[in-house]
């Protein structure tokens, strides 16, 4: 993002509040295409004022939303759905416009979204209580859930559509009110979906927008109205949003950075197993929580994976997402273009054998924010780039002699995000499974990513908190419960 220009016309990026679209009279930053480098819309900093304008709207609004019947509001809910669905193919472009993705990675990571309002849309049976007769004499007991109240979203820029729909349709079914503070460098795709939900029947008020950076943050973090906050991010940020969130008095799931890894055993089918890693850690330009860093190569598989992968990367066309041919996109602006540039020279520096140098592919040296696939091989499990997360196009191989070693070195990561195992063994894959330190574990699986039903179960320094997006997890954080015991003479 740069400060404001007028030397072309720019669209433009509202907020909504209390059910009405606002220009922000706020400072406005530029938005780039990341394929092109061009500006292409003014992206505002919300005021003090409008912050706290929404945070009134959705405490105002909240009584009478929680107390609307759950199959009113999953009403709406399903209502929204279907207009996301009758505009997927502009959202889809929007993605790829503000992100960078395929549109083949737009579109699926615009179907799992789909799936959480799917998920949340069973809040009539996912809020039942437990009720036990006669636990004393005359004494029936038996327990409700409530929403919780005001709710904050804050969203990264890497699923401009699916983490937001991790949070605020299920807040909302669960009869939460919720306040979206997207990326803001992908803000536009939030404010046609909220836009969107609003067209569905949402009443004013129950879901807003903002804008901003971490003046926008901090205010949301603080004020006493705002009860529970949700947040997907660096791992730096995380901590501050939960310690922050927490020091006031809210309950907060914030979820962090990672350092993926992919152990591949010497009886690991190749095809499939190359097919996976390549789409795990090159997927989305590598910019994914759960995208495969490491590739950990266990005993005489290391050198013919290594020149498989290669192989492969040599062949996966990098350019603009509009492109169908396009198998992988740009990375999300110039400055994590650089970063992720200097980790590859840190790797050299470090000692790792550069297998495939992406620096050198035309399309890093044109127009647009690409880095082209890169591979680091025999990389030192305790250099900077084995344990530090790069979140872009970069490979580190790592090799070891067997699956204890493999293990120890996924495990003495400072993340616990994900971790992947390619064999044919059920017995490694039961020992992987058991041993590893991370939340999320696929079998034969490059990003075990889990669908809306179960927890994003990230462990160690990808979470902070104590209850998971989504899943049950998800429906106890936007409710409390409320036990009831009682007594009737006979």
């Amino acid at each position: 993002m740069t400060p404001s220009a007028t030397a072309v016309e720019l669209k433009s990026c509202p907020l909504y509040i209390n059910g009405k679209a606002v220009i922000s009279t706020g400072p406005k930053d530029i938005q780039h295409n990341p394929a092109t480098g061009e500006a292409v819309a003014e992206i505002p900093r919300c005021t003090p004022e409008e912050i706290s304008a929404a945070i009134d709207a959705a405490h105002k609004a909240f009584p009478a939303w929680s107390k609307t019947p759950v199959v009113q509001r999953c009403k709406v809910l399903f209502k929204f759905r279907e207009l996301l669905e009758a505009n997927a193919q502009e959202l889809v472009g929007l993605i790829t416009e503000e992100n960078g993705k395929t549109r083949d990675e737009a579109q699926g990571s615009f179907d799992r979204g789909i799936e959480c309002i799917e998920f949340a849309c069973g809040a009539p049976t996912l809020m039942m209580g437990d009720t036990v007769d006669r636990v004393g004499t005359s004494v029936d007991s038996w327990s409700t859930r409530y929403p919780v109240g005001v709710c904050v979203g804050i969203t990264p820029f890497n699923f401009p559509i699916m983490v937001p729909l991790w949070m605020f349709p299920l807040a909302i079914a669960c009869g939460n009110t919720f306040i979206l503070k997207p990326s803001d460098k992908v803000p536009r795709t939030a404010a046609r979906m909220v836009e969107l939900a609003q067209q569905a029947g949402m009443p004013p008020g129950v879901l807003n927008l903002v804008h901003g950076a971490k003046s926008t943050v901090d205010q949301l973090l603080t004020d006493p109205r705002v009860r529970a906050v949700s947040f997907v991010g660096s791992s730096a940020v995380a901590k501050y949003i939960y310690e922050t969130s927490a020091n006031n008095g809210k309950r907060v799931q914030a979820l962090g950075g990672a350092k993926n890894h992919s152990v591949v055993m010497p009886d690991a089918d190749m095809k499939s197993t190359v097919a996976a890693v390549m789409g795990s850690g090159f997927g989305c330009a590598g910019e994914r929580c759960l995208a495969t860093s490491v590739v950990v190569a266990v005993g005489e598989i290391g050198d013919p994976l290594v020149k498989e992968l290669v192989r492969a990367a040599d062949n996966l066309t990098v350019g603009d997402g509009c492109d169908v041919k396009t198998g992988m996109g740009p990375v999300i602006t110039d400055e994590s273009k650089k970063r992720i540039l200097s980790y590859i020279e840190l790797g050299e520096k470090e000692g790792a054998m550069l297998a495939r140098d992406g620096r050198k592919d035309a399309v890093a040296n044109g127009k647009g924010y690409f880095v082209g696939p890169t591979i680091l091989d025999k990389v030192n499990p305790e250099s900077r780039v084995a344990k530090e997360e790069i979140f872009g196009p970069v490979l580190s191989v790592i090799r070891v002699k067997d699956l204890k070693e493999a293990i120890e070195v996924v495990s003495q990561s400072e993340y616990g995000n994900a971790a992947s195992i390619f064999t044919r063994s059920g017995g490694a894959a039961r020992q992987f499974t058991q041993n590893v330190t991370a939340g999320m574990v696929g079998i034969n699986v490059g990003v075990p990513a889990p669908v809306a039903f179960f927890p994003f179960s990230g462990w160690k320094s990808s979470f902070f908190g104590d209850l998971h997006a989504l899943g049950k997890d998800g429906v106890n954080f936007y409710t409390e419960t409320k036990v009831v015991t009682c007594r009737w003479p006979d």
